[in-house]
């Protein structure tokens, strides 16, 4: 059993005199939740006994003249007596839900008692106060890590050494950006102020790229409606104006009310009305014989999920169906959150409407001006001016083929019988696409309809509220049926929470404006939270997606809030928080391991060396790119198909899943702009746990499977990066030397440069000998070799980068 105990564990063997105070919040809510609540806790439908164990004051009550909690006497208190109980019809939790309470904690729940049986919140909803920073050992030690030395002091651990500086410059480099250090940052950043470096890679175009990746994540964005038919959508502008607004460094408050209400700010611009994609990337049913209002009704419960989720870590989506088992959150309040959402005006028709055009200032003139042009021209050819016609009838006469239907069906019909439509089809036609005396005009017609579509407007669907005539009522759905209707309810939000402000009207801005108040008591620590968990491999609070009675403790709990305040303090910068994290000491360690630590602590939760774990699909796709020298620093625009296996499969009614692959350097720009398709995700992705985004993924699995070597080995976009890392390396000397400092940021040691000779010279003389394979080696898919290129060479070196670039270092984040 690891050393690492539990607290509750150490409470069972202290002599009673040294035994500190229950924490109600950390130490007796979780058990009450894990065992109790789901028979007596807020789901008044659900409950047993009429006992409630959730609320102190029920709690505590006489129930007929049993209490179940008696404050300072243990042997009173029926919970205490039903726990202990050897009655297989008395003793809880029933033996049928196979819990049993284990002895450390029921002499926590004793002790509890005997105090006085202090009550309190869940931790998570108590506001934000930020803790007293721990004594530090000197001047110059971070608030972050006065934190952790604490806990380390009581485990007798201390922090590791410091990474070496190419390590550390790689690390940064890929947390910050999700690209590697080049080769002159490398050699920049050895000698240079740490905190230099922070600054520099934190500054990076690519470190918006990196970080959009997870907001991605969480507004389950996709370039695909979604549900079977999975039609394509436009709303790449979307996914631009995440990586612009954290590339600015938008405060998270304001980038959070954009998304949630960026149209009901006063004159909204159009990056705020962009920003509202956020609720319009729900799916949409674009099947016929559905129904609209089931599936809109499907998108705002996603909505009200996925907001709740996201900021605030919190189950709603449990509340839907009847009142939460385990938290504070009624069935009704779940309606009324619900109702704030329930007023878009987008109905889940096939055109995603309402949409909102986007076009440069310059471009939209300029399209005014040739739609004017355009007009005249239409006017001048709805006249048919005489002068135009005089080659009119010598035409007719030669029977010509008629490309327009409408118009070859009048040609077919006799003169004298032709009605005055037809003859007017016929004319019309003649001076559009025949008359030599309009053919200026006519160039002109054609060059102005080229132009207009040319600059045709990027459209992004959005959110906007339906007019105050048509608004909505919004009803309790019964046990979520949307069928099943119940009471009439108004705007509100949960009761355990915060209240809204008195006065503000409800509606979305208010609502986005109470997620990021400073006494909402959640989305400061889910989003800090988040954060630490990108950087360190896993969060402060495990369940990141789960702040409420289900989840996990936080680790450090006095680190956590403290985050929390210092980000809402320093204006919810979060470039700020990172930069905290990243020039912690805990950060810059060595993260090699010993057998201690991975018996004591083999998640690395007390931060006892540097932090290791497998990076994502995306950044290995790109850092394979970066590497080889491949990737496209090109930024924006529509999504991309870069090379991927054509299975042949199709969706419901036939569309294919395959692509046609994307030209230039498209095929080669960073892994967030691929097109994502939810129902055929990009496969390599998907091997490495990335979701479909069909709903919104708060934290993604880290799964370690055999299929992801084969990816890294064996798929196309890997072997492409092995091949140009291949032929990067021509005309080099030192070529090992070259690559292991473009793949791991570090000098080869002796053995690997002789492993890695041996193997290539192996490899050389069977490619000799196998020409054919040689060519397929260094030139599939990559393309023809350079002229007078030495293919066996090539196709060597593309087998020792294959190596080099599967490497443990290459392919975890150290």
């Amino acid at each position: 059993m690891p050393r690492l105990l539990p607290i509750f564990c150490l409470l069972a063997v202290l002599p009673e005199k040294e035994l500190p105070a229950v924490d109600f919040s950390r130490q007796i809510r979780p058990i009450l939740s894990e065992n109790c609540f789901f028979c007596h806790g807020p789901d008044e439908a659900k409950r047993e006994a009429g006992l409630r164990l959730d609320d102190e004051k029920a709690a505590k009550a006489d129930n007929e003249g049993v209490r179940a909690i008696v404050p300072g006497n243990p042997d009173q208190s029926a919970l205490l007596q039903r726990i202990l109980s050897t009655d297989k019809d008395e003793v809880m939790p029933p033996p049928k839900q196979h819990k049993v309470i284990p002895p450390a904690q029921v002499a926590l729940l004793k002790q509890w008692i005997q105090e006085g049986a202090k009550w309190g919140g869940h931790w998570s909803y108590e506001k934000v106060v930020r803790p007293a920073i721990p004594a530090a050992p000197t001047s110059e030690t971070s608030a972050v890590d006065a934190f952790l030395l604490k806990r380390l002091a009581e485990e007798k651990l201390g922090f590791q050494s410091q990474a070496d500086s190419a390590t550390l410059i790689r690390r940064l480099a890929l947390d910050l950006t999700g690209l590697p250090p080049t080769l002159q940052e490398l050699e920049t950043f050895k000698k240079a102020p740490y905190e230099k470096m922070v600054d520099h890679f934190l500054a990076k175009p690519a470190y918006g790229e990196h970080w959009a990746r997870q907001w991605l994540d969480l507004a389950r964005y996709a370039d695909s409606s979604g549900y079977p038919s999975d039609q394509p959508r436009e709303i790449w502008a979307f996914r631009d104006w995440v990586v612009r607004s954290l590339n600015q460094n938008m405060p998270f408050d304001q980038f959070t009310i954009e998304q949630i209400a960026g149209d009901l700010l006063p004159n909204p611009t159009d990056d705020q009305l962009i920003a509202t994609a956020f609720h319009r990337n729900t799916m949409t049913q674009n099947e016929g014989g559905t129904s609209d209002e089931e599936f809109r009704i499907a998108a705002v419960v996603d909505r009200v999920n996925t907001t709740f989720a996201v900021w605030m870590g919190t189950t709603m989506a449990c509340a839907q169906c009847h009142t939460h088992k385990y938290d504070p959150l009624t069935h009704k309040e779940y309606f009324q959150a619900y109702a704030f959402l329930n007023q878009s005006a987008d109905a889940d028709k096939k055109d995603e409407a309402p949409f909102h055009e986007i076009l440069p200032a310059e471009v939209k003139q300029q399209r005014q001006q040739w739609k004017q042009e355009l007009a005249k021209l239409e006017a001048q050819f709805a006249k048919n001016p005489e002068g135009w016609m005089k080659g009119y009838d010598a035409w007719l006469a030669t029977k010509p083929a008629l490309k327009d239907k409408k118009a070859a069906e009048a040609l077919a019909v006799m003169a004298e019988k032709r009605t005055a439509e037809q003859k007017k089809t016929l004319q019309t036609y003649y001076v559009r696409f025949v008359a030599p005396e309009a053919k200026t005009e006519r160039a002109k017609l054609n060059l102005l309809n080229k132009e207009l579509n040319r600059t045709k407007p990027v459209t992004v669907p959005v959110m906007l509220d339906l007019p105050a005539k048509e608004r909505r009522k919004t009803y309790i759905q019964l046990r979520g049926n949307w069928q099943a209707l119940g009471e009439e309810v108004q705007e509100g939000t949960p009761a355990t929470f915060p209240p809204l402000p008195a006065g503000a009207p409800r509606n979305r801005l208010t609502l986005a404006r109470w997620l990021v108040s400073h006494d909402n008591p959640l989305t400061a620590r889910v989003t800090v939270n988040r954060l630490w968990e990108s950087l360190f491999g896993i969060g402060l609070v495990r369940t990141s997606e789960e702040f409420g009675s289900q989840g996990e403790l936080p680790f450090h709990p006095e680190l956590l809030d403290w985050l929390a305040a210092e980000f809402m303090d320093k204006g919810w910068d979060l470039k700020h928080m990172l930069r905290l994290m990243v020039t912690s000491q805990a950060y810059r360690q060595d993260s090699r391991s010993n057998a201690e630590l991975n018996e004591r602590d083999p998640e690395n939760r007390l931060l006892a060396r540097g932090p290791r774990f497998r990076a994502t699909g995306e950044l290995l796709r790109d850092q394979a790119l970066a590497v080889s020298g491949l990737l496209s620093a090109k930024m924006g625009g529509p999504s991309v198909r870069p090379m991927a296996p054509n299975m042949g499969l199709t969706t419901a009614f036939g569309r294919s899943n395959d692509w046609t692959l994307s030209e230039g350097e498209d095929k080669h720009r960073r892994s967030l702009y691929t097109e994502m398709r939810r129902n055929s995700p990009y496969p390599s992705f998907s091997t490495f746990d990335a979701p479909n985004r069909e709903v919104c993924t708060v934290r993604r699995g880290r799964t370690n499977t055999p299929l992801q070597a084969f990816v890294t080995l064996n798929d196309p976009v890997f072997i492409e990066a092995h091949q140009a890392m291949a032929r990067r390396l021509m005309g080099v000397d030192d070529k090992i030397a070259l690559l292991y400092q473009l793949c791991v940021s570090r000098a080869p040691t002796t053995q690997e440069r002789s492993t890695l000779q041996k193997l290539h010279d192996e490899a050389l003389a069977d490619y000799r000998s196998h020409p054919n394979e040689a060519v397929k080696m260094a030139t599939d898919p990559l393309g023809p070799a350079p002229k007078d290129a030495d293919i066996a060479e090539l196709a060597a070196w593309t087998t020792v980068a294959n190596v080099v670039m599967n490497l443990d270092e290459f392919v975890m984040r150290r």
